[in-house]
């Protein structure tokens, strides 16, 4: 059983993104501000204008960490978790998968991925892109 994330009306946008295949990045629609993670009111303008832009869905390791201990339900240990940077300037926690936890490293370029869970939760996830492939 996954851990589930907290879904409300700031992150069903989101959620419902990665159910049909695409990384939404919360946009304010008052003056074009672009913040992960999403929030009720822009961080820039104050406005509640919420919108979103579909990335490409590819980043870089800003950072990263490997989780051995302990155990998550639902996960194999280790667990590689980056900070992203994502291309469209926002910057994202993610899980890495297909990456072994002495290859990951900063500046890897990854694009992401969806892991469906369930018929409610689709998951991102995140690779390392087909030009960093070694």
């Amino acid at each position: 059983m996954a851990i589930r994330p907290m879904v409300n009306r700031d992150s069903r946008f989101f959620w419902d993104g990665t159910q049909a295949g695409e990384l939404r990045i919360p946009k304010c629609n008052a003056c074009g501000a672009k913040r992960f993670p999403p929030g009720p009111a822009c961080q820039e303008c104050d406005a509640y204008d919420r919108g979103y832009e579909v990335a490409a869905g590819t980043g870089t390791v800003f950072s990263y960490v490997v989780h051995r201990h302990p155990p998550v339900p639902g996960k194999e240990l280790p667990i590689l978790i980056a900070l992203i940077d994502v291309d469209e300037g926002v910057r994202m926690v993610g899980e890495v998968v297909g990456v072994a936890d002495d290859e990951i490293e900063i500046g890897m370029r990854l694009r992401v991925d969806f892991n469906t869970i369930d018929d409610e939760l689709t998951l991102p996830v995140w690779r390392r892109a087909e030009e960093d492939a070694r």
